[in-house]
């Protein structure tokens, strides 16, 4: 069975093109640093290019090296929320394209989640219903929030309509973290703030009816869910006392087993508890290649896992990805 990471970013060359010939007509600021890396900074977002997030060749090294088969490619910061509709929609155009042409070189190797320009939601349903016929495209790829609207605002539930009747999965990733200035010290933004941005995502998708408006959606969840999981009693009881959730029909917990998690919790314990939570069919491997926040080696924390059955970590390294990218 293929191994198969479902959390690999990846930036096509010609993207990033694009960002520094076209950006600045819309208030992008670029500059070369002193490696000759592209330094990219729009509102609230500053990005640097390394080349291991770009060249094919180094990430299959790295892949091998990981005992990787497969890696689902999917775009990360800044993303495209930030630009201006027409814009956004070319960025995600291009990022498509690049992920389609990853998989024609590759076709063993690499698959897409596809980008959206969900600053319009119209266009990002147009741009579903283009990417999804491009070689590859097995998934969508969304942040946690869309320039600081959480995923259950009417204006999106369009885009969750076309991604559960075109069976695509929704993979989420977090971008520009809650906590302001309190994050900027030690690293806080991605080591507090990512988990909190799961947690923020999940809770609008089920106390925003999300998920229950759309029964065949299938969400992934980042980092494990982040600070979801271990929040769910504390959900729940607020759901049995709290006037703001009495539009609840059914307890947070109910909805654990709605959503899928990926692997990367930097713990043997809280992973295996994760699987014991939500059980070992809704999990799937993750690395967040290349970051430095990583993980390295991927195949083996799972291989590691003596409490969880080998037929369980078979699942969790290809088998549930397969599944739910329709390999």
């Amino acid at each position: 069975m293929a191994k198969i990471d479902v959390h690999a970013h990846w930036y096509p060359r010609e993207w990033v093109e694009l960002l520094e010939n076209e950006g600045p007509r819309y208030g992008v600021q670029t500059r070369r640093d002193e490696r000759g890396r592209l330094v990219l900074e729009v509102p609230r977002y500053r990005q640097v290019f390394q080349e291991q997030y770009i060249d094919l060749p180094t990430r299959l090294k790295m892949m091998d090296d990981a005992r990787v088969d497969v890696h689902a490619l999917s775009l990360t910061s800044p993303m495209v929320y930030w630009a201006p509709p027409e814009f956004g929609a070319k960025l995600a155009q291009v990022y498509n394209e690049g992920l389609a042409r990853a998989h024609q070189e590759y076709p063993h190797r690499f698959l897409g989640l596809a980008a959206l320009p969900m600053q319009a939601p119209e266009l990002a349903v147009k741009e579903i219903d283009r990417a999804a016929k491009l070689p590859g495209i097995r998934g969508v790829y969304m942040g946690t929030h869309v320039m600081d609207q959480n995923l259950d605002e009417e204006a999106f539930r369009p885009v969750f309509a076309r991604c559960e009747q075109l069976n695509l999965p929704i993979f989420l990733h977090p971008l520009n973290p809650v906590g302001g200035d309190r994050m900027r010290k030690y690293h806080l933004r991605n080591l507090i703030g990512n988990p909190t941005e799961n947690a923020i995502a999940a809770a609008s998708l089920i106390f925003g009816g999300v998920m229950d408006a759309f029964p065949n959606l299938n969400v992934v969840l980042p980092h494990s869910g982040g600070s979801m999981p271990s929040l769910i009693g504390r959900w729940d009881h607020g759901n049995s006392v709290r006037a703001e959730m009495k539009h609840m029909t059914k307890p947070p917990s109910a909805y654990l087993r709605r959503f899928h998690y990926d692997t990367i919790t930097h713990s043997d314990s809280i992973l295996t508890n994760l699987i014991e939570q939500v059980g070992a069919d809704r999990v799937v491997m993750g690395s967040d290649c290349p970051a430095d926040m990583s993980y390295t080696q991927p195949v083996a924390v799972v291989e590691r896992l003596n409490k969880v059955a080998a037929a369980d970590r078979d699942k969790i390294m290809g088998g549930n990805a397969a599944r739910l990218l329709a390999l």
